[in-house]
């Protein structure tokens, strides 16, 4: 099926989220407890302000940021995001486009949860490789 809503994937979800002010040492032992990749950076209100990734933690640990460096100086401002309105194919352009393997989901600016790459189907990463065949032919 290549037309699963993000809401259905996300449905139970329970995703990594903590604040600003927490550290670099936090969300890694947090992400290594959930066994997930990322994390989703907000204030109380649940708001996204940024989400905090594994490339973030080894670009961090290269540029000598130590265990009690926060979030907010390490994380990836303002990310793309999707609404759980949107399908399955949506998030794999948005990823693939963008380069990255994880994309917040939010209503508004409110998190809902979080969709990576290993979140979608055989069938959905099927439809997405053949598109992307397809617009190299017609680029070329």
């Amino acid at each position: 099926m290549t037309n699963r809503r993000i809401a259905f994937i996300v449905k139970s979800q329970d995703p990594l989220v903590l604040s600003p002010e927490d550290t670099l040492a936090r969300a890694c032992q947090s992400m290594c407890e959930r066994r997930v990749g990322a994390v989703l950076v907000s204030g109380p209100d649940r708001r996204i302000e940024g989400i905090f990734t594994g490339r973030d933690a080894v670009r961090a640990i290269a540029e000598g940021r130590g265990a009690q460096t926060t979030l907010a100086s390490v994380m990836t401002r303002n990310p793309d995001t999707i609404a759980p309105q949107r399908t399955a194919i949506d998030a794999l352009r948005a990823m693939n486009d963008g380069g990255y393997r994880h994309l917040p989901v939010v209503e508004g600016a409110t998190i809902v949860g979080i969709v990576s790459r290993g979140d979608f189907q055989g069938l959905e990463l099927d439809r997405l490789e053949e598109e992307t065949a397809l617009w190299e032919r017609i680029a070329y």
